[in-house]
């Protein structure tokens, strides 16, 4: 049975004055699960539903419609009563892109670990809320030492994204929602941080849903992922499969925009958003005709279905 499961999930906001609303779906009838153990990546540019997809699992946007089930169990947020929320504060933990928003500037960020261990009822004691804020901040490599009674600009980016997770990690959660974790922390630390996941996931049985517009980082570390545009999952497989042999043309277009370590190779093809994306999200049929260089005339009329493809799922007429 999967960690956790995503079914028909649906977002649709509304946006525009009184007099010219549009409907914007968002997200756009998802499926996917996550294992136990194991690092799942929703990929895509900015844009393209991903952080929309975490916000809803994390119970910060409510779905339009669709479920959410977590080890068996339906999670309805909107019902939940307070001893529920508690106990799934506890297993599914979030870790946010900017550390230094994670933490108020003006307090001292020890404070934050010793409330989560007092206000979850995980500690009662300081001594013991000391051993676990220990034992934690050691699995992300920070010492007690380094870490008591300073403020979040005491540290660098880096320390404070390690810092980040080893809170996370106060409740023994099974499952993280990591969303663009790296992004704001210097390309030199970057790996480090995904070797961190890596570390959790073989050490701990932690479970990661990796969010990320960085296919380099999401290679290296994902077991399975899925690529997102447009609120639709246009292409989810073993990790390896889906970025070395892409099938879809939009996951083509991802890979061939990451530049190569070779100076006769020019990265000329970027990937952007541009006035269109909203045309884009509106479209009928394929959301990625209007830039796709294989679309027919079905693309532009039909939402294509999921076709399996040597082990991966791809919605794409190509491969009727």
């Amino acid at each position: 049975m999967p960690l956790l499961e995503i079914k028909n999930l649906t977002k649709i906001f509304t946006i525009g004055s009184i007099f010219s609303r549009t409907r914007i779906v968002a997200v756009d009838n998802v499926n996917f699960d996550i294992n136990e153990a194991e690092i799942f990546t929703l990929a895509g540019e900015s844009g393209c539903g991903k952080t929309t997809t975490a916000k809803i699992i994390l119970g910060f946007e409510e779905p339009t419609s669709g479920e959410i089930i977590y080890k068996g169990r339906k999670i309805d947020r909107v019902h939940q009563n307070e001893k529920e929320r508690r106990e799934l504060l506890k297993e599914i933990q979030a870790v946010f892109q900017n550390p230094f928003s994670t933490f108020n500037p003006l307090r001292k960020v020890d404070r934050y670990f010793y409330e989560t261990l007092f206000n979850l009822g995980i500690a009662d004691t300081k001594k013991k809320a000391e051993e676990i804020i220990k034992e934690k901040l050691s699995a992300v490599g920070i010492s007690f030492e380094e870490f008591s009674e300073k403020y979040p600009s005491e540290f660098s980016g880096g320390q404070l994204q390690r810092i980040s997770i080893a809170r996370a990690l106060l409740t023994n959660p099974s499952l993280l929602v990591a969303d663009e974790p790296v992004s704001m922390v210097d390309a030199s630390l970057r790996m480090s941080i995904v070797n961190l996941f890596k570390d959790l996931k073989e050490q701990y049985g932690v479970s990661v849903l990796y969010i990320t517009h960085d296919l380099t980082t999401a290679y290296y570390v994902s077991d399975r992922i899925a690529v997102m545009f447009r609120g639709n999952i246009v292409e989810l497989g073993p990790a390896e499969k889906v970025l070395m042999e892409p099938k879809h043309p939009y996951t083509q277009l991802l890979r061939e925009s990451v530049p190569e370590p070779d100076p006769k190779k020019k990265w000329d093809i970027r990937i952007k958003l541009s006035e269109t994306e909203q045309a884009e999200y509106l479209r009928q049929g394929c959301k990625f005709a209007g830039r796709c260089p294989k679309a027919m005339d079905i693309c532009r009329k039909e939402p294509p279905p999921y076709f399996e493809v040597d082990g991966v799922q791809v919605k794409c007429w190509l491969y009727r």
